[in-house]
C-alpha cells in the first residue's frame, strides 16, 4: 500500500526535522544504491577465479578478457544514466525504480549462472542497465521527499552507500569467495546470487514505501540525442578505461575509440541546445551555482577515486595483505566519513556550501600529500590509518554537500535532469581518475626495472636446476644479479634482500603517484573557492516559466 499523495491544490509543507515517513523513503533509496555500488567493486576480487573457472581449456583466460566484466558494467551504467531523466518524467520515479531493481536482480541471476565469459560479460551489461538508473533516481526521490530545507541531511543519508561500496565490496567479495561453497556452486557465483534476496526485499520495500506516481509527461524522447550521447559516452569511457591495459594513450584502442566518442559527445552538445527537452540538459550549466558545483565535483571525483584505487593495491602488492584484509584496513576512511557526513548534512542546510566543502577538500589534500611519503614499512597505526581517517573526514564533508548545493540551484522539474547530469559527471571523472592513477603507477613500476626483473626472475628461476643455468639467468637480469651477488654464500638471505628491495621500489612508485592525486586535489581546492559563500536560496518549489512543477508527494 503506497503512502497517500499530497493534494496538488494545496501548497506542499515540510516539517523541519527528518520524520519517519522520509526516513522510510530514504531506506528504499539506500538499499538500492548499496546493491548498485557494491557490485562496482565486489567483482574485482573475483577476477582470478573467472580466469580459471570460465576457461575453455587448460590455459587460464587472459586478465584483459575477464576485466571486461568490470568494464562492461561500468559502460552500461554510464550509457543508461542519460535516459533516466526522460524515463522518470515519462513513467514516474516509483515505476522506474522498481523496474531498475528488477533489471539489476535479473542481471545478477544471469551472472551467477553464466556458463562462459562471454555470457557473464553480457549479463553484467543487463545488471548495469538497472544499476545505472538507481543512483540518479534515488537522488530525485530523496530530493522530492526532503523539500528545500532538508536536502543536506537527506543527501548525507544517501552518501552512506557511496562509502560502503569501495570499503565493503572487497571485504564482502573476499569473504564469499573464501567461504561460500554452498549448493555445489562455485564460490564466485554467490557474489551475484546474494543480490537475489536483497533485490526481492528492495522490490517489496519500494512498492510499499514509495509514494504513488502522478505522472504528466512533458518530455518527448530525444532520439537524436540518444543516438549521439549514449554511444559517444560508451566509446569515450572505453578508450579511457583501456589506458591502463595499453600502458599509453598512444594506442589506436585508446585514442581511436576515445576520439570517436568525443566527436559524438561534442555533436550531442551542439544538438542539445536545439530541442526543448534534450536527453541531457547541458543548459543547466548556465546556472553558475550548479556549474561551479559540477566542476568541483568532477575534479574532486577524479582526484579522490584515483587515489582510492591506490591504497588497497599498496596493501596487497607491497605489504602482502590478503584482499579481505586490504578491505578491512580501508575501514578507517569509511569511519572518518561517517563522522563528518551527518554533520556536514546538517550544516549545509543552514550555512553556505562554500564554507563547508573547502574544509573537506583541504583535509583530503592533506591526506594525499601525507601519502607522498609512503614507504615499504610505513607504520599502520602511526601513519597509514590516521591519514586514511583524515581523508575520510574530508570525503564526508565534500561529496554530498556538493550534491546538495547543485540541486538547490534547480527547480523541482529540473531535479531529475540535474541529478542525471551530476551522475554522468561523477562517472566520467572517476574513470579519468582511475585511468590516470593506473598509468602513473604502471610507469612508476617501469621506471624501476628491478620490479619487472624480479618478477621474471622468480618465474624462471624454478627451471634453473644447475649453477650454470642460474648464472645465465642472472646475466639476463642485472638488477637482480647485483643484489644476489652480495649474498652469494646465503641464497635465502639474498632472496629476502631482493624481496625487500622490490617492496621499497614499489612503495616509491605508489608515493610518486600520490603526488599526482595531491596536485589534482589542490586544483579542486582552487575551484571550490568559487562555491557560494552566502547561504543559497533553494529553488525546489519554484516553477519553470510555462510549466507546472511536478507534484511533490510524501
Amino acid at each position: 500500500m503506497s503512502a497517500p499523495a499530497h493534494d496538488p491544490s494545496l501548497p506542499q509543507e515540510y516539517p523541519d526535522k527528518i520524520d519517519a515517513a522520509v526516513l522510510k523513503i530514504a531506506g528504499v533509496v539506500v538499499l538500492g544504491s548499496i546493491m548498485s555500488i557494491l557490485d562496482i567493486t565486489v567483482v574485482n576480487v573475483a577476477l582470478p577465479h573467472f580466469q580459471t573457472d570460465l576457461a575453455t581449456g587448460p590455459e587460464p583466460l587472459h586478465y584483459s578478457t575477464v576485466a571486461w566484466t568490470v568494464t562492461a558494467y561500468t559502460l552500461a551504467l554510464a550509457t543508461v544514466i542519460p535516459l533516466t531523466g526522460w524515463a522518470a518524467d515519462r513513467f514516474g520515479t516509483k515505476r522506474l525504480y522498481l523496474m531498475a531493481i528488477a533489471f539489476f536482480v535479473a542481471g545478477s541471476v544471469l551472472c551467477a549462472f553464466a556458463p562462459s565469459i562471454g555470457m557473464l560479460i553480457g549479463a553484467r551489461v543487463v545488471q548495469g542497465l538497472g544499476g545505472g538508473m538507481l543512483m540518479p533516481l534515488g537522488m530525485t526521490i530523496m530530493t522530492r521527499a526532503a523539500g528545500p530545507d532538508r536536502i543536506g541531511r537527506l543527501m548525507a543519508i544517501l552518501g552512506i552507500p557511496m562509502l560502503l561500496g569501495p570499503i565493503g565490496g572487497p571485504i564482502l567479495g573476499g569473504w564469499l569467495i573464501d567461504n561460500a561453497h554452498w549448493l555445489g556452486r562455485p564460490s564466485w557465483t554467490w557474489i551475484f546470487l546474494i543480490n537475489l534476496p536483497l533485490g526481492i526485499v528492495a522490490l517489496v520495500y519500494a512498492a510499499i514505501a514509495l509514494p504513488k506516481d502522478h505522472t504528466e509527461p512533458t518530455e518527448s524522447l530525444d532520439v537524436v540525442g540518444l543516438l549521439l550521447m549514449s554511444p559517444g559516452l560508451a566509446l569515450f569511457l572505453y578508450g579511457v578505461s583501456s589506458i591502463p591495459e595499453e600502458g599509453t594513450v598512444n594506442s589506436p584502442k585508446v585514442y581511436g575509440t576515445a576520439l570517436a566518442g568525443l566527436v559524438l559527445i561534442l555533436a550531442f552538445a551542439w544538438w542539445s541546445m536545439r530541442p526543448k527537452h534534450p536527453l541531457l540538459d547541458l543548459r543547466l550549466l548556465a546556472n553558475r551555482q550548479f556549474s561551479v558545483a559540477a566542476l568541483t565535483m568532477f575534479l574532486f571525483a577524479a582526484a579522490f577515486f584515483g587515489g582510492l584505487l591506490l591504497m588497497p593495491t599498496y596493501f596487497q602488492q607491497v605489504r602482502g595483505e590478503s584482499t579481505t584484509m586490504a578491505g578491512v584496513l580501508m575501514i578507517p576512511q569509511g569511519l572518518g566519513a561517517l563522522v563528518t557526513m551527518p554533520i556536514a548534512g546538517m550544516l549545509v542546510d543552514k550555512y553556505p556550501v562554500g564554507r563547508i566543502v573547502p574544509v573537506g577538500i583541504a583535509l583530503i589534500t592533506g591526506g594525499m600529500f601525507a601519502f607522498t611519503q609512503l614507504s615499504a614499512d610505513s607504520s599502520y597505526w602511526g601513519f597509514v590509518i590516521p591519514a586514511l581517517f583524515v581523508m575520510g573526514l574530508g570525503m564526508g564533508a565534500t561529496m554530498m554537500p556538493l550534491m546538495t548545493s547543485s540541486l538547490k540551484a534547480l527547480t523541482a522539474h529540473q531535479v531529475a535532469r540535474g541529478s542525471t547530469l551530476l551522475n554522468i559527471t561523477q562517472q566520467v571523472a572517476s574513470s579519468f581518475g582511475v585511468a590516470i592513477a593506473s598509468v602513473v603507477l604502471t610507469r612508476g613500476f617501469e621506471d624501476r626495472p628491478l620490479i619487472g626483473q624480479a618478477q621474471q626472475f622468480g618465474e624462471e628461476s624454478a627451471k634453473a636446476t644447475d649453477p650454470g643455468a642460474m648464472r645465465e639467468l642472472l646475466a639476463k637480469f642485472p638488477e637482480v644479479a647485483q643484489i644476489m651477488a652480495q649474498y652469494a654464500s646465503d641464497p635465502q638471505a639474498g632472496a629476502a634482500a631482493l624481496m625487500q628491495a622490490v617492496r621499497v621500489d614499489m612503495a616509491e612508485a605508489f608515493a610518486a603517484t600520490y603526488w599526482v592525486s595531491a596536485f589534482m586535489c589542490l586544483a579542486t581546492l582552487v575551484v571550490a573557492a568559487f562555491l557560494p559563500r552566502k547561504r543559497e536560496e533553494s529553488h525546489l518549489l519554484d516553477e519553470e516559466p510555462g510549466e507546472s512543477a511536478p507534484v511533490l508527494v510524501h
